[in-house]
């Protein structure tokens, strides 16, 4: 699969070869859905807590007298059939657990057949070089319209501020638009946007890095434990 790359202006400059092989040779709707519902599952936190008729503020004071209204008899305004009253079988404070686990080859298949996705429906957006010469919404915006991107996108940076800072404070004001780091892209990041804008480079590394291990040498030599361990030498 050929995939066109771009320059900062919108003008087409080069293509990459992509092997659809190795990001699944077909879309796997399945795979793709069990991973987004984990990683959706893993962003909550399990802490929501409601109150019973006694933890709700308000007055105490019986909402009126006894006989005589026509009316049912009542106390005060807490109890759950009132509006703004308590709840009759509160949620307590006992952490519940929603969190989900995929093995870490099918995790990453998924990843990458969701990229698969993405790249078959034109909604993946390779540039050259991410690089701005200064930290300017406006000049970011440009770029976005002269890529065609008329809709929700994610924005995927080198994890090296140095390169990545000005590319990072220009888009991080720009409404519809998210950012994060490109060796950390997950399918449900990619799905929840309708183009993924991604540098030539963190693209290729990010096929080539550990994502890219979805056999056996995913727990013989893991790429990412490798690498983190020449970084603390």
């Amino acid at each position: 699969m050929d995939v066109p790359v771009y320059n900062i202006a919108g003008d087409k400059v080069a293509s990459i070869t992509i092997d659809e092989q190795s990001l699944g040779g077909t879309v796997n709707p399945a795979l793709i859905k069990q991973a987004y519902v984990m990683y959706h599952a893993n962003l909550r936190q399990g802490s929501a807590r409601t109150k019973n008729r006694h933890e709700v503020e308000g007055s105490t004071k019986k909402m009126y007298k006894q006989k005589g209204t026509g009316n049912a008899r009542h106390g005060n305004k807490k109890p759950p059939h009132f509006r703004g009253g308590g709840h009759s079988f509160a949620k307590r404070r006992t952490r519940e657990d929603y969190h989900l686990t995929m093995p870490k080859k099918m995790r990453r298949k998924a990843n990458r057949n969701a990229l698969l996705a993405k790249l078959v429906d034109n909604e993946v957006k390779v540039v050259d070089s991410l690089a701005f010469n200064e930290p300017k919404t406006k000049l970011f915006s440009e770029f976005l319209k002269a890529m065609g991107i008329d809709h929700k996108a994610l924005l995927a940076l080198s994890k090296d501020r140095e390169i990545s800072k000005n590319a990072w404070l220009s888009a991080r004001n720009v409404d519809g638009v998210d950012v994060c780091c490109a060796d950390q892209l997950t399918a449900f990041d990619m799905l929840n946007h309708r183009y993924l804008v991604i540098g030539r480079a963190e693209l290729e590394a990010w096929l080539a890095g550990p994502s890219s291990q979805i056999g056996k040498s995913a727990k013989v030599e893991p790429l990412g434990r490798a690498k983190a361990a020449e970084e603390v030498a």
